[in-house]
């Protein structure tokens, strides 16, 4: 008997984690993605944390050929009104039908434990595709199978300005200071996928102003045409 394959929700960042946890589940014939969910800061029309513009979100989730589910959030976001504008969202994906929602997280244990105990509030549960993978060999995979992401938002207590902005290549990973995870998954560095083996065609995009805000180094990146799928 064929069993049909259980919607899912997919937290979408924009980032490589995203793209190749995206790419995992979907190699999954149990279940299948339903949309992407993705926070945007309010008053700024950027992915939250990352500060890519929502043009270029709206694009990647054209790419994929999925539905987007915006977040808005307040800048500096306090956690109640995180979490109740989350879970609004959340309810909505589980009044369809959806009770999986899906992560790109690799090893934090507390940052697992907080989102697992705010889907069972609701009746939901989480899953990690990446979870526990090496970080090392994952940074391997992102360059060797089609994945191609820039840095577009570093941390200068650990990274040296020079980072954002580049492509995420074999040089990028041998140039990370020791202490520095390979995927950046204490928060060193947050990135944009412009293409993947996920994307139906690469995003055109090119850098733009470097930024400094507080101790985080933004690299904006700007849409170089306005019609990316049909791009060569």
């Amino acid at each position: 008997m064929n069993v049909e394959p259980e919607p899912v929700l997919f937290c979408w960042s924009g980032g490589k984690d995203s793209a190749m946890a995206l790419a995992a589940i979907r190699r999954r014939e149990d279940c299948r993605v339903a949309a992407l969910l993705t926070t945007v800061t309010e008053g700024y029309d950027r992915i939250s944390m990352h500060g890519v513009r929502r043009e270029l979100l709206e694009w990647q989730a054209e790419a994929i050929g999925l539905p987007l589910r915006e977040v808005f959030i307040p800048p500096e976001c306090v956690n109640a009104t995180y979490e109740a504008r989350m879970r609004d969202a959340l309810e909505e994906q589980l009044a369809l039908g959806v009770r999986q929602v899906v992560f790109g997280d690799i090893f934090l244990e507390d940052l697992r434990a907080y989102r697992e105990q705010n889907l069972a509030r609701i009746g939901m549960t989480g899953v990690f595709p990446l979870w526990k993978q090496d970080t090392r060999d994952l940074a391997r995979y992102l360059v060797h199978a089609g994945f191609r992401a820039i840095a577009v938002c570093v941390d200068s207590r650990v990274l040296d300005r020079s980072f954002a902005g580049r492509e995420l290549d074999d040089s990028f990973f041998a140039d990370l200071p020791p202490g520095v995870d390979p995927c950046g998954e204490n928060g060193e560095f947050h990135t944009f996928v412009f293409d993947s083996p996920v994307f139906r065609a690469p995003l055109p995009v090119s850098r733009g102003e470097v930024v400094e805000r507080g101790p985080f180094i933004f690299c904006d990146l700007i849409p170089a045409t306005p019609d990316p799928l049909h791009v060569v």
